[in-house]
């Protein structure tokens, strides 16, 4: 109770005259496209392996880039005492033009971060202060900005797995999960909030759509497929075969449980690319029974859900099959944000329906 009514005090519920919640839901939509912008911008990183670039978390003075050629050498000198340097800049090592496309990734990631975190907070003072929040949704705002904040923390949570052990090439894939996972949640919670928000706008007596049963079941199922996409993508997996349906010429591949059967399962890079592979399908299954549930009250859900589950598989088997290229791998992580996106506007529609009936 103590949480709540701090939150309250921070931020004061509107009256109904001076709420305004479709001018809300504009602009937490337009941060779920920045979340977006910067779920791709992270995957490009990974993928061109820039995230350890930067071995520093400066939150001030790392907002920009080296000035001038003497700045890049010393940020280059730091990110050559890497262990990602030494075992895999290749026997002519790396030059300072490498260094500085890599450099470019990181920070870009970095600054897109902070981009969100002032979009969101500068107007959420400017709502509170004019009283413009409608009852109910101040612990929501407030939960959504602390997201935030929590994710700065994880990414250098996840960048010091790379460069605080000088045995380590790249960062911890539990630790990648984690903050990618944490920004999906967020971006949903986004989208959530904005539907909600466009009902209150139309119909002040409105109420938040309720989770139903099936969509959270369909939550879990999409939750355990992104899982072992990020697991994927911290283990190098997408590299383990580039066939399909086969892998590596087998339908099931070689697996090791030498080291137990849960480090087997969470570590083994054949195993988990085979299982993000396969629970794919799982996922497909689930999501058509969302979207059939919403086809008659919410036709635009119905097709959003089918187009991005069917675009991401077939970039999917695209990113495998071209060796992991970088722009249809961006492509796939682009389209797992737009289909979560999808999904939780599915979801809702489903439970505002069942709320009616």
């Amino acid at each position: 109770m103590a949480t709540s009514a701090s939150v309250s005090n921070l931020f004061p519920p509107a009256s109904a005259s001076a709420a305004r919640p479709l001018a809300i839901a504009r602009w937490l939509e337009m941060v779920a496209l920045l979340v977006v912008t910067i779920v791709v911008v992270g995957g490009i990183t990974r993928l061109t392996e820039s995230g350890l670039s930067i071995t520093e978390w400066n939150v001030v003075s790392g907002i920009l880039p080296p000035l001038t050629e003497s700045a890049w050498a010393a940020e280059f000198a730091k990110y050559r005492l890497t262990a990602e340097y030494r075992m895999e800049s290749g026997p002519a090592g790396m030059d300072l033009a490498a260094f500085k496309f890599i450099f470019f990734w990181e920070w870009f990631h970095r600054i897109l971060g902070r981009v969100i975190g002032l979009a969101f907070l500068l107007p959420l003072i400017v709502f509170a202060v004019r009283r413009a929040i409608p009852a109910g949704y101040g612990w929501r705002l407030g939960a959504m900005f602390a997201l935030i904040c929590g994710q700065g923390a994880l990414g250098w949570y996840m960048v010091s797995s790379g460069v605080g052990e000088t045995s380590l090439t790249d960062v911890s894939h539990f630790r990648l999960a984690a903050h990618l996972l944490t920004a999906l949640f967020l971006l949903a919670g986004l989208v959530w909030t904005a539907r909600d928000l466009r009902l209150l706008a139309r119909d002040p007596a409105a109420r938040p759509a309720p989770l139903t049963a099936g969509a959270a079941v369909v939550g879990v199922v999409l939750f355990v497929q992104l899982l072992l996409g990020a697991w994927v993508a911290g283990l190098n997996a997408g590299h383990a075969a580039d066939d399909w349906p086969l892998m590596n010429g087998r339908l099931v591949p070689e697996t090791d449980w030498s080291g137990g059967v849960l480090w087997t399962l969470t570590n083994d890079p054949f195993l988990i690319h085979f299982m993000h592979r396969w629970w794919a399908w799982i996922a497909v299954i689930a999501l058509v029974w969302l979207a059939r549930q919403v086809r008659r009250t919410d036709r635009f859900a119905s097709v959003a859900v089918h187009s991005a589950f069917g675009t991401m598989v077939l970039l999917g088997i695209a990113t495998v099959m071209s060796g992991v290229s970088l722009w249809i791998a961006a492509a796939h992580q682009l389209v797992g944000a737009l289909t979560v996106i999808a999904t939780v506007w599915a979801m809702h529609s489903l439970g505002s329906a069942r709320k009616a009936a």
